[in-house]
């Protein structure tokens, strides 16, 4: 049988399985128990003080990563509670698709990577946060300027279950920063549909003066019945 078959078979006892589409492979949960939201809870405040990081701002990761399902699996393969792509924990240590479905070491490798994140955007809540969901690349090449639609629905989020967890941190910034990205995002958008439906013919419009010289002034221009418009459109090609 050739190596490649045999390694494809052997696939789904490690870990992963094919989606419908069959070309792309996802984690596959494990048929075991998984903890409650309680016995999750319990275990933040040791691994948040051995980290350093907050646990109101790791209690507000969990809940909007995967509302504290050990065993939750995203559509691009992003596993367990802090929903870490394999490649990620990688990085720091963790090869086994398998242990990220283990509540305490996703949990460790999940706030590791919260407290790089912090430390290298000098504790700047939301662009640590913004890296944690659409990536550093991303935020780094925009500038902190990330207008991808989740990416800030999944910041406010985040940022306004860390204040209601007893987060002392100041985010009021951060959500300005929020909604002022969100309303580049519009303009943006804005733009977009301009360039695509208006006709560019109403970009070159021309008007005409409908009267003298001198009754051009405002001061001198009286409304009434009788008024005719001061300017009106040049028709003529």
């Amino acid at each position: 049988m050739p190596l490649l078959l045999v390694l494809l078979l052997m696939l789904p006892f490690a870990g992963w399985c094919s989606v419908s589409d069959g070309q792309r492979l996802l984690p596959v949960a494990p048929d075991a128990p998984r903890p409650s939201r309680a016995e999750v809870e319990a275990m933040v405040p040791e691994i948040a003080e051995a980290r350093g990081v907050e646990e109101a701002l790791v209690l507000a990761v969990i809940a909007a990563e995967s509302n504290f399902n050990a065993h939750a699996v995203s559509h691009a393969g992003a596993v367990g509670l802090m929903q870490l792509m394999p490649a990620t924990a990688a990085d720091y240590g963790i090869g086994s698709v398998e242990a990220l479905f283990d509540a305490r070491t996703n949990l460790r490798v999940g706030t590791r990577h919260l407290k790089r994140l912090l430390s290298k955007y000098d504790n700047d809540y939301g662009r640590a946060v913004m890296a944690y969901n659409a990536g550093e690349g991303v935020v780094d090449r925009t500038n902190s300027r990330v207008t991808y639609l989740e990416t800030l629905n999944y910041t406010e989020a985040v940022l306004l279950q860390y204040v209601r967890n007893g987060g002392q941190a100041p985010t009021q910034a951060a959500l300005r920063q929020v909604r002022a990205l969100r309303g580049m995002r519009s303009a943006g958008g804005a733009r977009r549909l301009m360039k695509r439906y208006l006709d560019p013919s109403l970009l070159s419009l021309k008007v005409k003066p409908t009267l003298d010289l001198p009754s051009l002034s405002p001061r001198l221009h009286e409304p009434g019945p009788a008024s005719r418009p001061m300017f009106e459109l040049d028709t003529g090609r």
